[in-house]
């Protein structure tokens, strides 16, 4: 038994579990909620100012019409892009045919560009409609676009014990905004 181990159990802390940690403290911004707007408020909401910044500093992949492509500033693997309205709504009822066909396109072009860049093996792709469905921010629409590969997560937190985000925010945006 290491003496750190032994200084864990002996102060009451916990039993260590043999984890490796990789310590994601930008998470904690998300973990409560800020920058989450507190109603429908434009004001306050992310995905209205994210279009007002520049593309690297907003993460901005792509701007198109009616929408625009950025990455998730909290991802749940690498390439992990949102597709947004640039029109403040929060539920997908509310777009117009118009933002349907360019979100749906550019949805499909985030597809192209990953697999591309990436290799990516296969996509989860949806919309949580709602606080209540896992909408982080539920007032204003954005369609996530989550790549996947073979064995992704599997069996790293399991096997490896860890968690791998292997590229930084800034290269997947231009490696992905070169690709476009």
């Amino acid at each position: 038994m290491h003496s750190d181990e032994q200084a864990i159990r002996q102060d009451g802390v916990g039993e260590p579990d043999g984890l490796e940690r990789l310590w994601t403290p930008h998470r904690m911004a998300y973990i409560k909620g800020e920058s989450k707007p507190s109603d429908s408020s434009v004001g306050e909401c992310p995905f209205c100012r994210i279009p007002t910044l520049g593309d690297e500093e907003g993460l901005v992949v792509h701007r198109g019409e009616l929408a625009y492509v950025v990455l998730n500033l909290y991802p749940y693997s690498p390439g992990h892009l949102m597709v947004c309205p640039y029109r403040h709504i929060g539920d997908y009822t509310e777009t117009t045919p118009e933002e349907v066909v360019e979100i749906a396109a550019l949805t499909k072009r985030a597809m192209e560009v990953i697999r591309l860049v990436s290799g990516a093996h296969g996509f989860n792709i949806g919309m949580n409609q709602g606080a209540i469905a896992g909408a982080g921010i539920a007032a204003h629409l954005h369609q996530h676009v989550v790549p996947r590969w073979s064995g992704d997560a599997n069996f790293m937190p399991i096997i490896g014990r860890t968690k791998v985000l292997p590229q930084v925010m800034s290269d997947t945006r231009m490696l992905l905004a070169d690709s476009w």
